[in-house]
């Protein structure tokens, strides 16, 4: 750390509500071998922030949240040799966290270059998070194959809106979607499922071969009995807050079922390559127009909002946070 050099960010001085953030200065990071330094113009809200500063995940305090950002490279450490000072990127910065700050550092293999992409700054960090999650969970995780069919139990939020899309990238046939209120089906159908349904009517949607749910509690029950034989569940979320669901593992024996687990923030810590190369597959594809990315920008300073919004399950899309927007 360099300490005679201070920056802004926002801090989690203390575990709680979203009345906990504060704004405050911090010594600005170095990066150290593997790793760079971005000058951050925008970094994306997101639920595991959210985690952070309830004390579900022990971190050291004061805390720096913030698990993606677009910049530019401000420094490069030691044996970083593709990526130079000023070139605009996207990034995780999901391992350590710090991306509510104006300067993140990260492992140089969470970095996709934006050189020449077209992309806003302010979409580009809209998508580390959510578009490469919804890559690496169909095709890693639920080894998603050609005309299966998908359904997702938070269709209109942040990466819900990106699995949908996704899916049908990767060859899915029938990609259906589920949300907790009418006043989201039409937001959620704009990202390209085939039908929106309320997730209290799970019972009538039929069988799935990839079920994906953020949402635990009854949704995630409901979740495995919609799995069609040899279909997978994949649990990468709890945002309902309801304790956890047990399933018996005779359960899953006598109906050839699986259930997964995936978790971004362990999975680029063990495998930074594979995690930077889907980074780079969701940046390229949100380029090119295949993802819609939908973002609402709020101040830096308006953090709290934005976890209190996100918190509220009224959110659509994604929230964006200007650092020092360009």
């Amino acid at each position: 750390m360099n300490s005679s050099a201070q920056m802004k960010a926002v801090t989690i001085p203390e575990f709680g509500g979203a009345e906990v953030l504060r704004v405050a200065g911090r010594p600005v990071p170095e990066p150290g071998p593997g790793q760079v330094a971005v000058d951050v113009a925008y970094a994306g809200a997101n639920f595991a922030e959210i985690l952070y500063r309830r004390g579900v995940v022990d971190v050291p305090l004061p805390f720096v949240p913030g698990i993606e950002v677009a910049g530019r490279i401000r420094a490069v450490g030691e044996g970083v040799e593709h990526l130079v000072v000023g070139q605009p990127v996207a990034a995780l910065t999901i391992v350590d966290s710090g991306g509510y700050a104006e300067v993140a550092v990260t492992s140089a293999d969470l970095v996709a270059p934006l050189d020449g992409l077209g992309l806003s700054m302010e979409v580009a960090a809209a998508v580390p998070s959510n578009s490469t999650t919804a890559f690496l969970v169909l095709d890693r995780v639920a080894r998603i194959e050609p005309g299966q069919s998908v359904l997702v139990l938070a269709a209109a939020g942040g990466v819900g809106s990106q699995l949908g899309q996704a899916a049908r990238l990767l060859g899915a046939g029938r990609v259906v979607g589920a949300v907790g209120s009418a006043a989201k089906i039409d937001t959620a159908r704009s990202f390209g499922y085939d039908e929106v349904i309320l997730r209290d009517r799970l019972a009538d949607a039929g069988e799935f071969d990839i079920v994906v749910d953020m949402v635990g509690g009854p949704a995630r029950r409901a979740g495995l009995d919609r799995l069609a034989p040899m279909g997978r569940l994949v649990v990468m979320g709890n945002a309902s807050g309801a304790e956890d669901v047990g399933v018996p593992a005779n359960e899953l024996w006598f109906t050839n079922k699986t259930v997964s687990g995936f978790n971004l923030a362990a999975f680029s810590a063990a495998f930074p390559d594979e995690t930077g190369r889907a980074l780079r597959r969701a940046v390229a594809a949100a380029a090119a127009g295949e993802l819609r990315v939908q973002v609402e920008t709020l101040p830096l300073e308006r953090a709290a909002e934005a976890h209190r919004r996100i918190e509220s399950g009224t959110t659509t899309g994604k929230l964006v946070l200007a650092v020092a927007a360009p």
